[in-house]
């Protein structure tokens, strides 16, 4: 698969994932919240490549480890500058953003912009560093579509959650691979040549290409050997409720996802404090992963309200219901934890 992504902080701490996107022509970074403490592990090389930061809601588990991403990227002018959340992240990170003392800036020329997402619109702000952040300048705003961004070899789409403040699901999506099948040539009396390369990278419908001296179109080539092949899929679920027209509005949206990274906050007997707080239990996440058919669950964001004993009945009962359930490897809770099996 493409995507690898890697779940940062440990079990009772603030959490945030982290994607990779490798379309074998670019590679895309992006992280989702920024807790506190969850960059620590990582390198300054590894958080100066990060491309986009997506937030699902602006707690302060969700953005408090920010100026420690914000230390390495502040002045970064390699690529854009680029974060997403619900409405009030403008606001929000500009106040953020400002919180230094900045009398060394006016030499300096990074340029942020952060994006409102509602479910009826998309408002983006551009932030200077060279005016120390003091002015959000609007840069209009679009229709809400269910994709938010649409990259080179990836897209992420977010649906408006309810958490007593609007927080964001987000889905990555890998776009499909297209590769040519070259087992198929002789049947077209074809031999191989540079025209592979421009067949591969061509979509126009008129053009064509001469091979050994025959034209032929070039639609008629990319139908009998170009292969598509779905890419790959993960999902970033946190912090709200999930009732029944929840669930309904995420079976949609994480269609033929294979993992789903979700929080795993409350035991299901405690499903009253749940619902009081706008989170969900772990069977609740469970049960969304069964309707939706992902392939995998990653359960994370717990609470530290539990000991590693509840973590781990926690986890069972989740599989109970979706046994492809497990936390994140490295946290080391699972082995006393067997998966559950259908005579369960």
């Amino acid at each position: 698969m493409s995507i690898s992504y890697r779940i940062l902080g440990t079990a009772g701490r603030d959490n945030a994932l982290l994607v990779q996107v490798d379309s074998g022509q670019t590679v895309e970074r992006l992280l989702f919240d920024c807790g506190e403490g969850c960059v620590s592990d990582l390198t300054f090389a590894d958080i100066q490549a990060i491309d986009h930061l997506f937030f699902s809601h602006l707690h302060m588990d969700h953005v408090g480890g920010f100026d420690s991403f914000f230390r390495c990227t502040f002045n970064r002018q390699t690529k854009p500058n680029r974060i997403w959340g619900p409405p009030e992240t403008i606001r929000i990170l500009q106040h953020r953003c400002q919180g230094f003392l900045w009398n060394l800036h006016e030499e300096m020329s990074a340029t942020w912009r952060v994006s409102d997402i509602d479910p009826r619109q998309i408002r983006t702000a551009r932030l200077e560093l060279r005016e120390a952040f003091a002015v959000a300048h609007d840069e209009g705003a679009q229709p809400y579509v269910r994709t938010i961004w649409d990259g080179a070899g990836c897209t992420v789409d977010a649906v408006t959650m309810d958490h007593r403040t609007p927080t964001l699901a987000y889905v990555v999506r890998e776009k499909a691979r297209r590769n040519i099948d070259t087992s198929r040539l002789p049947s077209l009396g074809l031999r191989p040549g540079p025209w592979l390369k421009q067949l591969k990278e061509s979509s126009g419908s008129s053009e064509v290409v001469v091979i050994d001296g025959v034209t032929h179109a070039m639609d008629e080539l990319r139908e009998r050997l170009i292969v598509k092949t779905p890419g790959d899929s993960i999902a970033y679920l946190t912090d709200f409720m999930l009732d029944e027209a929840a669930m309904e509005r995420l079976t949609d949206a994480l269609r033929d996802c294979r993992v789903m990274i979700c929080e795993g906050q409350y035991r299901h007997a405690d499903m009253e404090l749940a619902k009081k707080n706008y989170h969900m239990t772990t069977v609740l996440a469970a049960t969304l992963a069964q309707r939706a058919q992902v392939e995998e669950l990653v359960l994370f964001h717990l609470s530290d309200r539990y000991q590693r004993a509840d973590w781990l009945e926690m986890l069972q009962e989740a599989r109970h219901v979706f046994p492809k359930t497990a936390y994140p490897p490295h946290w080391s809770l699972e082995m006393s934890a067997e998966p559950a099996t259908a005579a369960d």
